[in-house]
């Protein structure tokens, strides 16, 4: 009982470590602070918790403003919606900064820049393409477009009207006909407030620019501010990895698989455990990513065709239909039709760990065949060939030690008599009697 407590004990402080984040290495200098945060790839529920985390963190600490790195193609309208109402409530400034060159502020992110105090982008940066589309990246219908366009409208211009009407206009045709816009482009009619070449060139623009907060205008003071990375905490980055469909669909092939290895060979727990772990990881996933669940009949079918495989005379039919029924399953799960590129399964993949499963399927049947053809050796048959001891002087009859059984034993035609110790090999079988020879040493 001792011991459990123990394991028990040890297990919840393990889970405490994994789960709590870092703390941050505070500055001890007096100079102004600001935070950074940065987040690549779509919008998902664990940059929305970071996002408050660092806010809440600027906050206690009175940084001078926040910094929100961003390059996101896009994401739910529900999670953006959260993000724009957590930066406006924020009693810290909260810059945006669309970054690296060549990254993003698509869809949902267009909305999330121009909630920010201020904005900028780095060169060769794009901006806009904000039109709604349906959970699963399908075009919505007439009627319901119209809503959704209407209600994004309205927000964008409620936080693109400081900015001046040429910005309003665009911000509104981001989502009315989707158009984008280069950072130059966004710049000229007043969408973003600068284009910075690097982090360093976005403060020194922000020294002593004016932003609006909640309680009236604030001016930014830059100069010898310290600036400081806040990093995602373990279990947000682990829940951001698992937005990743390619990651979602590895988890589902290895976890069934290792749940079809426990189901054949009862009796150990780590397969089983592995598959469970994986199942549970994929199904957060699969609750986040816009797919289509019908994929999941042809996934199902194609485990079931590689099991009836092993046990039919099919000499691998039905593996090479199961096969092709795991890759049509994931391309309908996570590829259809509408659905945006970021949010896709590479192809290769797919195909690539198909057939990969396929091959392990193929090997399982290949030793099952084998075992088929082997002849059935059981009871005292098995004990013919093997090497025993004497115990008892054959002359001709005695008692011989095989592994741990001792037997009654009787030399071979032919045999001279056998003291104790000698070894002798099991020649046949006759009744529960075992006939031996002398073993040459």
């Amino acid at each position: 009982m001792r011991n459990m407590s123990r394991y028990w004990i040890l297990l919840i402080v393990w889970l405490a470590a994994f789960v709590t984040p870092p703390a941050p290495a505070y500055s001890q200098s007096e100079s102004p602070v600001a935070l950074v945060i940065s987040a690549a790839g779509p919008l998902n529920p664990s940059m929305l918790e970071y996002l408050k985390r660092a806010i809440t963190t600027a906050e206690r600490r009175g940084a001078e403003l926040l910094i929100f790195e961003l390059n996101t193609p896009g994401g739910s309208i529900d999670l953006m919606q959260k993000m724009v109402e957590t930066i406006r409530a924020s009693s810290v400034p909260v810059v945006v900064y669309i970054t690296p060159n060549g990254a993003m502020a698509g869809s949902a992110g267009t909305m999330i820049t121009l909630a920010g105090h201020a904005a900028g982008m780095a060169p060769e940066t794009a901006i806009g393409a904000a039109s709604p589309v349906g959970a699963e990246g399908e075009d919505l219908g007439e009627t319901l477009a119209a809503k959704e366009k209407n209600i994004l409208k309205a927000t964008v211009r409620s936080l693109a009207e400081r900015r001046g009407e040429p910005a309003v206009r665009l911000a509104e045709a981001t989502i009315e006909s989707a158009e984008a816009a280069s950072a130059r482009e966004a710049l000229a009619v007043g969408l973003i407030d600068f284009i910075a070449n690097d982090r360093q060139d976005l403060l020194r623009q922000l020294d002593g620019f004016t932003v609006q907060m909640r309680g009236g205008e604030y001016t930014l003071r830059t100069t010898g501010i310290v600036v400081e990375e806040f990093s995602q905490s373990l279990i947000e980055q682990l829940l951001s990895t698992l937005t990743n469909p390619n990651i979602v669909f590895l988890l589902i092939t290895i976890g069934v698989q290792a749940i079809l290895i426990e189901i054949s060979s009862p009796g150990g727990w780590v397969a089983g455990f592995i598959g469970v772990v994986c199942l549970a990881l994929a199904t957060y996933g699969l609750g986040i990513l816009p797919v289509n669940w019908f994929g999941l009949i042809f996934i199902v079918t194609s485990f079931v065709l590689f099991i009836l495989d092993i046990k039919a005379p099919t000499h691998g039919a039905l593996t090479a239909a199961g096969v092709a029924s795991l890759i049509v399953g994931a391309l309908v799960l996570f590829n259809s039709p509408g659905v945006p590129d970021f949010q896709r399964v590479s192809v290769p993949l797919i195909v690539g760990m198909s057939v990969i499963t396929g091959l392990i399927f193929l090997g399982i049947l290949g030793f099952a065949l084998r075992a088929q053809r082997l002849p059935a050796i059981m009871g005292q048959t098995s004990l013919v060939g093997k090497v025993g001891i004497v115990r008892e002087e054959l002359n001709p009859s005695g008692t011989v030690q095989l592994s741990s059984e001792l037997w009654t034993a009787e030399l071979a035609p032919g045999e001279a008599p056998l003291p104790s110790g000698a070894k002798v090999r099991v020649e046949r079988i006759d009744g529960v009697r075992l006939v031996v020879r002398r073993v040459e040493t």
